[in-house]
């Protein structure tokens, strides 16, 4: 008897504050694609320092604060992905538009004045097949409701509490976990 298969794209995965990995730990990752395949996130609240302006001027004037690069994970850190909402967003081919939000093309220059919010990132965390599913059996993640808002937040070094905090219930308790416990 085979399981059902439940895709989490538009969810979002909060680490356990115990998660070891420092790519992960106390992360907020935005699941954009799932399947029995494998899985894609972004990390959306680890801002990197490197400014967009020196890296894609283009994006700049579209870009919500805080305007610099994210780190969206630990695989294909060369590569950027852009997400984008607003009028007119045109999607990058292949990939699922979640809450909203749309994939977008980095090569192509924005409208100036475009109404768009973007955030880019360099990288994404990637999963083979049933390895996130292994994650999520032994603990590792927790996952809740996104919101659009969540991509676009310009207080991103808040977010893990904030979004642990909008969950309620035992999620509340976690957000109040220290991030060094030896410091408690």
């Amino acid at each position: 008897m085979s399981e059902e298969f439940e895709s989490l794209a538009g969810q979002l995965l909060v680490a356990m504050p115990g998660m070891l990995d420092p790519n992960f730990a106390r992360t907020v990752v935005l699941m954009i694609e799932h399947s029995q395949e494998g899985a894609v996130g972004l990390v959306l609240n680890r801002p990197s320092g490197a400014d967009l302006l020196d890296h894609l001027p283009g994006w700049w004037s579209v870009a919500v604060l805080p305007k610099v690069v994210f780190v969206g994970g630990p695989v294909g850190e060369g590569g950027g992905i852009g997400l984008a909402r607003g009028p007119g967003t045109v999607p990058m081919e292949g990939w699922p538009e979640v809450l909203g939000i749309k994939v977008i093309d980095l090569e192509s220059e924005p409208e100036r004045d475009s109404p768009l919010e973007t955030r880019i990132f360099a990288g994404y965390s990637g999963w083979g097949p049933k390895q996130l599913e292994s994650e999520l059996s032994s603990n590792g993640w927790f996952v809740v409701d996104a919101q659009a808002d969540d991509v676009f937040t310009e207080a991103p070094e808040t977010l893990w509490e904030e979004v642990l905090r909008r969950a309620g219930g035992r999620y509340t308790w976690f957000a109040t976990y220290p991030a060094d416990p030896r410091m408690n």
